[in-house]
C-alpha cells in the first residue's frame, strides 16, 4: 500500500480508510493487475461503478438545493457539465490522485497517467471505495471540498444564461436586488452597439457590449460573475 497516497487523502482531505485495500483496490488500473496476475489483484472498475452513482446523486442533491429556481433542463445539463469526463479527470489531477494510479508498462508508455477517461474512472473509483469503507456522508463531504467550490464560483455556468447564473450567486444568501442599465449606445440602425451596467446596491460590479440590449446584459453578468470569482 502506497503509504504517501494515505497521508494525501488524510491530511489533505480528512479522510482515513478503515479498509485501506479498498483504497488501493480505487488506484489499480486494470493493466496493472493484467501484469501481476500472481498477485491476485483486484481493479477499480466496479468501484468506478459504484462511484458514478454516488456522485451523481450527491450532484444533483446539491444543485437542487443551490440553485433553487432553476428548471429541470438546466439542471439536468449542469451536473453533466459536473460529471462528465473532462471535469472529473480535471478533479482527480487537483487532488493529485494521477501521481498514485497504478498502471502496466504499456499504459503507462502510453501516457495513461495524463489520459482523461483514466483519470475520470480514477476519481469515481475513490468515491466508491470511500462509500463502500465510509459511507454516503463522508463522499459528500470530500466533493463538498473538491468539487462545491467550482460550482459556487460559477465554474459551470456557461451550461446557463449569465443572467441567471449571477442571480443565483449573489441570491445564495437571501434576495438582493440586481440592475442592468443602460448606459450608452452607438452606430446606425442596422449596426448598433449598446453597453450596459450591471450594478447591486449601486455598486457597478460588472460592464458589456452587444448587438442588443439583451446581449450587452448577458455580457455585463459574464464579467461581473468574473470579478467575484477574482
Amino acid at each position: 500500500m502506497n503509504e504517501q497516497l494515505i497521508k494525501l487523502v488524510k491530511h489533505k482531505y480528512q479522510v482515513e480508510f478503515t479498509d485501506p485495500t479498498l483504497l488501493e483496490q480505487a488506484f489499480t488500473h486494470s493493466s496493472y493487475v493484467n501484469e501481476h496476475r500472481y498477485l491476485q489483484l483486484a481493479d477499480n472498475e466496479r468501484l468506478e461503478f459504484l462511484g458514478d452513482a454516488v456522485l451523481e446523486l450527491i450532484v444533483s442533491e446539491f444543485l437542487f438545493g443551490f440553485y433553487t429556481k432553476l428548471p429541470e433542463g438546466k439542471l439536468t445539463k449542469m451536473r453533466a457539465a459536473i460529471v462528465c469526463e473532462e471535469s472529473l479527470a480535471k478533479f482527480a489531477k487537483e487532488c493529485e490522485f494521477d501521481q498514485y494510479i497504478r498502471l502496466g508498462k504499456g499504459e503507462e508508455n502510453s501516457n495513461g497517467r495524463q489520459r482523461p477517461s483514466l483519470l475520470c474512472d480514477l476519481f469515481e473509483a475513490f468515491l466508491g471505495a470511500l462509500y463502500l469503507d465510509r459511507g454516503l456522508a463522508e463522499v459528500e463531504k470530500f466533493v463538498a471540498k473538491v468539487v462545491f467550490p467550482k460550482i459556487k464560483s460559477g465554474a459551470f455556468s456557461h451550461e446557463m444564461d449569465h443572467k441567471t447564473a449571477l442571480q443565483e450567486i449573489l441570491q445564495r444568501n437571501g434576495d438582493i436586488d440586481i440592475e442592468y442599465r443602460l448606459v450608452h449606445e452607438e452606430g446606425p440602425a442596422h449596426d448598433r452597439q449598446f453597453s450596459v451596467e450591471v450594478s447591486v446596491g449601486g455598486k457597478v460590479i460588472g460592464t458589456g457590449i452587444g448587438k442588443s440590449k439583451k446581449m450587452a446584459e448577458q455580457r455585463a453578468a459574464e464579467f461581473a460573475i468574473m470579478n467575484i470569482k477574482k
